[in-house]
């Protein structure tokens, strides 16, 4: 407890005792043109200690081997309609990740569509990897493997839509846990996390016991929820009531815990929440960032500036309407985040469909990773030193 609180008391100090935290300089780099460019995930695929991409494309999945960008398919037309989510992360401690891969997206339809697959890798991660199809709820549309309370690690599937709902009326989706057997083409058990939210466009795997297991934090239509296991079930606990679509969270200078969101579902504005001094009171809104967005479709929160804090990245892909698309990235001007300083990225070159956030050179500092739709690229900032 000492250690934390002499951390966040030079954090505060940091911030009071320099006019402003630097800005954020980076060099861009493409890297490849894509279809779509679903879902991204940052890890080691091959074993070799360095971030590789791997990326959900419309019809293929593929990894890029970190430093050349080489890029590899490992998976194709797993089904008839497109990709649409992925997850990749090394789950059995062997360096080397292990990947689940979601598809048959179609955007309305909630009764038939939707799967789930893991994919088992060859000897030479570079070679296809062999599909295990898993049992699907419809609309399938993002997924994250989380770390469990022993040590192990489960599969999080989540649905936009409920069963049989139109428009977010009607059923709650089913947030569903997978259990892997020691087998992965025996059969998978589910626990199911939730079945009451709607039109949850994201959700993300978060630490804040700071014990062994992750929580959720899902965005949906009823707002921004947590869900914790207790007791082998899981238990939901309402933060928001304002309907979002992306969520992340991160740490203030002043080392309280916050989320950014993108409002509502595809939607315009960008905010900011505050973790309340009461555990028992409601996430209070701290600042808007943007309320200009077309379409914000993706948010990631890392520590970009070496600055012992966390900033936001914000991405839109301007379809619905048509307009510019473009990122930004915000930094805390307080240690309180009570104001924002803006910088602009990218306006017109990329279309987000997906942002990530690592360290791609080994210089300890994240890195952004963007997959374009209307653009159809994917693009590396890599952040330079100060």
């Amino acid at each position: 407890m000492r250690i934390s609180i002499l951390s966040i008391a030079l954090c505060a100090f940091a911030f009071t005792s320099q006019s402003a935290p630097p800005e954020y300089k980076w060099r861009e780099v493409e890297i490849d043109k894509i279809s779509i460019g679903y879902g991204l995930q940052i890890t080691d695929v091959n074993g070799d200690d360095r971030n590789d991409i791997v990326l959900a494309d419309k019809s293929t999945i593929q990894w890029y081997e970190n430093p050349s960008w080489t890029k590899h398919v490992i998976a194709e037309n797993l089904t008839v309609k497109d990709n649409v989510c992925i997850t990749a992360r090394d789950i059995d401690g062997d360096g080397k990740c292990e990947i689940a891969v979601g598809g048959q997206w179609n955007f309305r339809e909630t009764l038939k569509d939707g799967a789930v697959h893991y994919l088992i890798p060859p000897e030479d991660r570079t070679k296809p990897w062999t599909p295990v199809k898993l049992y699907n709820e419809p609309n399938t549309h993002r997924m994250h493997w989380i770390a469990g309370p022993n040590g192990t690690f489960s599969l999080a599937v989540k649905p936009l839509r409920g069963r049989g709902s139109v428009e977010g009326v009607g059923p709650g989706f089913r947030l569903l846990e997978y259990l892997m057997p020691a087998h992965p083409k025996s059969e998978w058990r589910t626990r199911e996390v939730s079945n009451f939210l709607h039109l949850s466009h994201n959700f993300h795997p978060v630490n804040w016991d700071d014990d062994p297991e992750e929580e959720l934090l899902v965005a949906a239509k009823e707002g921004a929820w947590h869900f914790d296991r207790s007791g082998g079930q899981w238990l939901g606990r309402q933060l928001t009531r304002e309907w979002c679509g992306e969520i992340r969270d991160g740490k203030l200078p002043n080392g309280r815990r916050f989320f950014a969101t993108v409002e509502p579902m595809h939607g315009v504005r960008s905010a900011v929440y505050v973790q309340p001094k009461n555990h028992r009171d409601g996430w209070q809104r701290l600042a808007v960032l943007d309320d200009a967005l077309i379409d914000g479709h993706a948010v990631a929160i890392d520590d970009y500036l070496g600055v012992g804090s966390d900033q936001v990245v914000v991405g839109w892909r301007a379809m619905h309407p048509r307009g510019r698309p473009g990122i930004k990235l915000f930094t805390p001007m307080d240690k309180d985040g009570n104001k924002w300083r803006e910088t602009l990225l990218s306006h017109g070159l990329i279309a987000v469909e997906d942002i990530k956030a690592g360290d791609l050179n080994g210089d300890g500092r994240p890195d952004i990773i963007a997959a374009a739709r209307q653009t159809k690229n994917l693009r590396i900032f890599f952040t330079l030193p100060d």
